[in-house]
């Protein structure tokens, strides 16, 4: 079993070193940096550290102001919180104005498990697509997390970074390097591809190791910048492999599948297939029984990925 590690933990560890770096860089939270894990970087630098509160919009606000003013803000909540709530401060103060502000959201999708549906940000990526301008990241574990952040810090403008409350298992290594708005072919293959975010990118290895058992050969790209979207990665997918399943712990609207889909009917039509949560709200339970019930498994894209090839011209 590949080794676990946590993102959450990744995120808050490279903030302290980001501070140690550069002493324009702010971080602000809305009375969950325990969870966050923010409260790594308020311990070594309370002056640059403002715990906002059950405030969410008014923290949005405050992080506008703050990047107003040349800082370099992180704000960061559950994912929840970070797109639902507050939409319109988003929308009017930080998209609209382009501001260098950095929305880290913890606890995505349903793997926030027993919080119940209330709480699954399974709509979060629609949204914060939506945003002429945002930077939109999924990691793939902890390794990537890290170096997304980095790549947030070092680059001016709005970005949502999703992460996942919990451990996520490692894809890569230290010596893997992040390219923000390029994609990642973690496997050949010229039977069909599977384009895959967050915790679906391990899935999506482990289901190609058990299709190349039954002679299928399927290519696992790794889409962890949503937006912008790497094209040209989606069309080579298209022209080489015929056939794209994407998946996505995420509703079937407005996410990872609906943008790749664009790409392909514009550029190289092919079979498309669509794994993610559906056109529905979840439930309470335990994550790996919430992701077994949607299907968003290994064994779940093995299953889409036979009926896929099948369709091929």
């Amino acid at each position: 079993m590949a080794q676990e590690m946590s993102v959450r933990d990744a995120y808050g560890n490279t903030l302290v070193e980001l501070g140690r770096e550069n002493e324009n860089i702010v971080v602000l939270d809305a009375d969950l940096s325990r969870s966050t894990m923010t409260h790594l970087f308020a311990k070594e630098f309370p002056d640059r550290f403002f715990d906002c509160g059950i405030a969410e919009q008014n923290m949005m606000g405050i992080a506008a102001g703050l990047a107003a003013s040349g800082k370099t803000v992180f704000a960061s909540t559950f994912a929840i919180f970070a797109t639902a709530r507050y939409y319109d401060q988003i929308r009017v103060s930080i998209a609209q104005s382009h501001q260098n502000v950095k929305i880290v959201a913890t606890h995505s999708g349903i793997t926030v498990g027993e919080d119940g549906f209330s709480h699954h940000a399974i709509e979060d990526l629609a949204l914060m697509c939506s945003f002429p301008g945002f930077t939109v990241i999924v990691p793939a574990d902890a390794v990537e997390t890290s170096q997304a952040v980095r790549a947030a810090a070092a680059t001016h403008g709005p970005f949502y970074i999703r992460l996942t409350r919990p451990k996520m298992s490692l894809v890569y290594n230290d010596n893997y390097r992040f390219v923000l708005g390029k994609a990642v072919t973690m496997r050949g293959g010229e039977d069909a591809s599977v384009i895959a975010i967050g915790i679906m990118v391990d899935r999506a290895l482990q289901a190609a190791d058990t299709l190349a058992r039954e002679g299928i050969e399927v290519r696992v790209v790794n889409m962890s910048t949503l937006k912008p979207i790497d094209e040209q990665a989606i069309v080579k997918a298209a022209e080489e492999t015929g056939a794209i399943l994407t998946a996505e712990e995420h509703l079937q609207h407005g996410g990872l599948g609906s943008m790749v889909a664009q790409v392909v009917a514009k550029h190289h039509p092919v079979p498309m297939a669509f794994l993610t949560i559906g056109d529905i709200y979840s439930s309470s339970g335990k994550p790996g029984e919430l992701l077994e019930r949607h299907g968003l498994t290994a064994t779940g894209i093995v299953e889409e990925v036979r009926a896929l090839v099948t369709r091929k011209i």
